[in-house]
């Protein structure tokens, strides 16, 4: 049996202004780093070894899975001995377009709270110049069966440190959800989400604690 262990970035400064970040690189606040810590914390006491980790090319990912690994122990993720690190844009954030730096609440003011629900919720309406869920879906797949699915294949234990909506995307990828579903999930900062496997299949679903 192996494990994918999917894990939203711990909170950032943008998450505590409740801004629409998208792609924009915003670091973590010191409750986002004590939560990456925390998330590290769970992992080694569920004696989870990983061989390869993946994450988005943002910082408030990858200064997450920093702090995660040295909770195990390690150094650095950059120690290849231990396991492969890679970093790809395919498992970026959604791109809000527009929405970008604009506070949550003031934009429920100006467009309207119904059309604000319709720019975050619902699966393939984007916000203006952005990117709708199924837009991610549609990026993150083909990187997801190209680079990710061949190594729970052959038994690997993973780990992908990103974003709600790149992590909601793979969530529909594995057949985890459906697409009219994954509104309804929210996936909270700093959280371990583990996935067994067996044979390739998607056994158990929990997370870490």
């Amino acid at each position: 049996m192996n494990k994918l262990v999917l894990l939203r970035h711990g909170q950032s400064q943008w998450n505590l202004e409740n801004k629409f970040t998208g792609w924009k690189d915003v670091p973590l606040t010191e409750q986002g780093i004590n939560e990456a810590k925390t998330a590290g914390y769970l992992i080694k006491k569920n004696n989870l070894k990983f061989h390869n980790i993946f994450s988005s090319t943002l910082q408030r990912a990858n200064k997450t899975a920093e702090i995660a690994i040295k909770e195990l122990g390690i150094k650095d993720l950059s120690d290849t001995n231990q396991f492969l690190y890679v970093r790809d844009k395919s498992l970026n954030e959604r791109d809000y377009g527009d929405l970008v730096g604009l506070n949550k609440s003031e934009t429920a003011e100006k467009f309207g709270k119904d059309q604000v629900h319709i720019w975050r919720r619902s699966f393939d309406i984007p916000p203006p110049n952005g990117e709708s869920l199924k837009n991610v879906v549609e990026r993150v797949s083909p990187y997801f069966e190209k680079k990710i699915e061949p190594l729970l294949v052959n038994n690997k234990n993973i780990l992908i440190v990103a974003h709600g909506n790149s992590l909601r995307a793979i969530m529909i990828k594995v057949g985890l959800y459906k697409p009219e579903e994954i509104s309804s999930i929210e996936l909270p900062t700093g959280q371990p989400f583990c996935l067994e496997y067996q044979d390739g299949i998607i056994v158990k679903n929990y997370y870490l604690k």
